[in-house]
């Protein structure tokens, strides 16, 4: 098997994983490290227990919907 084919067939089985690693999120996603932990703090986007990233949230970072809101009321 060539290196290109190697490379193909991990892409398409990272689509299949509901559950993804830092490093594969970062492929999934197409952003650099730096970008990735930007956007995941914007869209309050963590890590699991395991240290896995839910491909269900990434969806909804790469979606182009605005950023969730939060209210924060100290006391009020």
């Amino acid at each position: 098997m060539r290196k290109e084919e190697v490379l193909v067939m991990r892409a398409v089985a990272i689509c299949h994983k509901p559950y993804l690693k830092p490093e594969e999120a970062l492929i999934y996603c197409n952003l650099g490290r730096t970008q990735f932990a930007k956007r995941c703090e914007e869209f309050r986007i963590y890590k699991n227990g395991a240290g896995y990233f839910a491909r269900e949230d990434l969806n909804r970072l790469m979606s182009g919907e605005p950023v969730p809101m939060v209210t924060k009321l100290n006391g009020l």
